[in-house]
C-alpha cells in the first residue's frame, strides 16, 4: 500500500511539472465572413505600422518607409518634420502614440530605426515632437538604444501609456539573443518605462543596480511588437515574436523577467532546438503562447459596442499567416481562437477607433474598417 501511495504522490508531482500555460492547442476556426465587411478608408502607406487617433476622431499612421500620414474625413495629408529614419530590413518608422493630454499639449511620440550614436548600422529611437498644422516641431529624442547594429531585425517597437501617465516602448533583441535580453547592462529585449518628458522614473526596478540601464521595465524579451493597456484593469500587456513557434502574450510586471533566450516553447527556424526549458524558477510564463507562430503585430481589447459578440476579446494582427484572430479570454486564460480576415494580408496593427469601430493596417492595401452587418 505504501509503495502505491508513493507512486500515485511521483506521479503528481510529474504531471505537476510538465503543466504548461493555456496554448494553442485551442484551434484557430475561421469566423463567418458575413457577419462583417470591410471598408478601404487609405491606401497611401504601403507598409502601415503604427496608428494613433486623435481628439477629433482623425488618425495619424507610420509607414515603415519612413512617411507619416494624417487622414481626417477622407483626405490624406502627409505629416512634415518626420526625423531621419533608416529603412533597413525590420527596421524603419515604427509605432506612434499621442500624449493621454494631447489636446493642451500637442505631444506625439514615434519609434523608429536611427543611425545616430554609437557603431555602425542602426538601433531603435523614440523620439518626441508637437504636431502643429501636419507638421513635427520642437522634436526631442527621448531615448536611443546603443550599440548600433548592423544587424536588420527585431527592432521592436511598440509605445503605450498607464493610467498614471507613464510611458511604455520596447526594443526587440536586435537578433543578439544570446547577449542583450538578459543582460541589464545592454539595450534589446526590454520594455522600458519613462515619464513623458523622458526622464527616467525614480522607482523605476532598477534604478539602484549598478551598471543597469535605468529605463529597463523589464527584460528576456524577444521581439515584442505589441504593447497596450487593458482597458478593464490598467495593467500592460505585451506579445512578442517567438522563432519558430512560442510567440507569447505577457501581462508587464515590474523588474520581471520574461525569460527569452533561456525558456521558450519555440524552435530555430531551421528545426534545430535551442533550449530544451520551457520553464525556469525566476522567469515569468506568459499568459499564451502560440504554436505554431503567427508572427503577432499589434494588438486592441475590443470594449465597443458596435461589436457585442466580441465585446471584452483581443485582437491580435498575424504577419506570417495572414490574419486578424480573435482571442475570447476567461480569467486571463484563452478558451476560444478565431479567424477574421483570413488570407487578407500581412496584418501589422490593429486599433479600436474612438467611434467605436475596428481598424486594421494591412501591408500592401494601407487601413480598412471593420463594420458589422445589422
Amino acid at each position: 500500500m505504501k509503495n502505491i501511495s508513493l507512486v500515485i504522490i511521483l506521479l503528481l508531482i510529474s504531471l505537476s511539472a510538465c503543466a504548461q500555460p493555456y496554448e494553442s492547442s485551442v484551434k484557430a476556426n475561421s469566423v463567418d465572413k458575413s457577419s462583417y465587411t470591410t471598408e478601404l478608408i487609405m491606401k497611401e502607406a504601403s507598409i502601415p505600422w503604427g496608428m494613433a487617433f486623435l481628439p477629433d476622431q482623425s488618425l495619424l499612421v507610420t509607414d515603415k518607409n519612413g512617411k507619416m500620414y494624417h487622414y481626417s474625413k477622407g483626405s490624406v495629408q502627409e505629416i512634415k518634420g518626420v526625423p531621419e529614419v533608416y529603412v533597413t530590413g525590420q527596421g524603419g518608422l515604427l509605432d506612434v502614440e499621442i500624449h493621454p493630454n494631447f489636446k493642451e499639449n500637442s505631444w506625439v511620440y514615434l519609434t523608429y530605426s536611427s543611425q545616430s550614436g554609437e557603431g555602425e548600422g542602426s538601433n531603435t529611437a523614440l523620439l518626441r515632437a508637437k504636431l502643429v498644422n501636419n507638421t513635427l516641431t520642437d522634436k526631442k529624442v527621448l531615448y536611443k538604444a546603443s550599440p548600433n547594429s548592423s544587424k536588420g531585425h527585431h527592432f521592436g517597437s511598440r509605445i503605450e501609456f498607464d493610467d498614471k501617465g507613464y510611458l511604455y516602448f520596447t526594443i526587440g533583441d536586435r537578433g543578439d539573443r544570446d547577449i542583450n535580453p538578459q543582460d541589464l547592462a545592454k539595450d534589446g529585449g526590454k520594455v522600458y518605462r519613462l515619464h513623458d518628458d523622458g526622464s527616467i522614473p525614480t522607482d523605476n526596478p532598477f534604478i539602484s543596480e549598478s551598471g543597469a540601464k535605468k529605463a529597463i521595465y523589464s527584460y528576456g524579451h524577444r521581439n515584442p511588437q505589441g504593447l497596450i493597456k487593458n482597458p478593464y484593469t490598467g495593467e500592460i500587456w505585451e506579445h512578442e515574436h517567438g522563432p519558430k513557434g512560442g510567440d507569447e502574450i505577457n501581462i508587464i510586471k515590474p523588474g520581471k523577467n520574461y525569460g527569452w533566450p533561456v525558456i521558450s516553447y519555440g524552435i530555430n527556424y531551421d528545426g534545430t532546438t535551442f533550449t530544451d526549458i520551457t520553464a525556469r524558477e525566476g522567469m515569468v510564463q506568459p499568459l499564451f503562447y502560440w504554436v505554431p507562430s503567427i508572427a503577432p503585430c499589434g494588438m486592441t481589447f475590443v470594449t465597443s459596442d458596435k461589436y457585442p459578440n466580441w465585446k471584452g476579446n483581443l485582437l491580435v494582427g498575424s504577419l506570417s499567416i495572414q490574419y486578424l484572430e480573435r482571442l475570447v479570454l476567461q480569467n486571463n486564460k484563452v478558451v476560444k481562437r478565431e479567424r477574421l480576415l483570413d488570407k487578407m494580408g500581412r496584418i501589422r496593427n490593429v486599433l479600436q477607433g474612438p467611434d467605436g469601430y475596428i481598424y486594421v493596417a494591412v501591408e500592401g492595401k494601407g487601413i480598412l474598417k471593420l463594420i458589422p452587418k445589422k
